[in-house]
Formats: structure tokens, C-alpha cells, sequence
């Protein structure tokens, strides 16, 4: 699969992993801070994606080691999104609804970036694994 055909992909699942997370945040809006009803619908809009990044994007097995290390590699999306809504909202004085959608547009680039390379990274082989290994002559 080429690197373009990831990118459309990987542009769909950010549009319904967006899509979740914004109804989640509104949800969350109607009895949380907006700082914390963004956090908490991105962590849980994350576990969504990594599914959809795993099997749909770049069309590798999911794995405790990716799942563990996917949200870890997406601390800059959560900086630069959690940033661009503070700024957006207390700074630019944006309303609070609308901020976390163009903050998320900020965060893509890194995004694509960092989970391709976590997703195709080549699992560690263990050492039974490589004793098992029978040479080819």
C-alpha cells in the first residue's frame, strides 16, 4: 500500500475519529469544564482510533505493544490540541465550542507521522523466536 493511499486512509479515520471525539466533548460539555471534557473524549476517542488506524489505515495486527505505545507517540497531538484550545478559548477568546475542531486540524501532520511510524515499526523478535529460526541454505 502506497504512503498516499495511508494518507486518505489514515484522513478518514481522523474524520470519524474527529466526528466521535467532538460528540463525546459536546456530551461531556454539559457537565464538565471544557478542558476536562477535552481530555477525557480524547483518551477515550484514542482507543477508537488506534482500532481503526490498526485495521483500516495501515492494515497491520493489532498488538498490546502498538496499543501501549499509540497514545504514548500522540503526546504531541494532545499537546498541540490541548494548547490550541486553551489559546483558542482563553487567549483568541474563541468559543469553546468550536475551538477543539481547529485545534485537531493543527495536531494532523504529526499525527500521520508519528502513528505510521509506531504501526509499521517491526515487532521485537523474542529470543525462542530467533532459536527457531531455521537458517535457508
Amino acid at each position: 500500500m502506497t504512503v498516499q493511499v495511508q494518507m486518505v486512509r489514515f484522513a478518514l479515520v481522523g474524520v470519524v475519529n474527529t466526528g466521535t471525539y467532538y460528540g463525546l466533548y459536546l456530551a461531556l460539555l454539559t457537565w464538565l469544564p471544557y478542558v476536562a471534557a477535552h481530555v477525557v473524549a480524547f483518551a477515550l476517542s484514542m482507543v477508537g482510533s488506534f482500532f481503526l488506524t490498526s485495521y483500516f489505515t495501515y492494515r497491520t495486527r493489532p498488538t498490546w505493544r502498538k496499543f501501549l505505545l499509540f497514545p504514548l507517540t500522540n503526546a504531541a497531538n494532545f499537546i498541540v490540541t490541548t494548547s490550541g484550545v486553551y489559546l483558542l478559548v482563553d487567549v483568541a477568546h474563541f468559543g469553546s465550542r468550536y475551538a477543539p475542531l481547529i485545534a485537531a486540524a493543527a495536531a494532523i501532520p504529526v499525527t500521520f507521522v508519528v502513528s505510521r511510524t509506531i504501526m509499521l515499526r517491526p515487532e521485537p523478535v523474542s529470543a525462542l523466536e530467533k532459536a527457531e529460526r531455521v537458517p535457508q541454505v
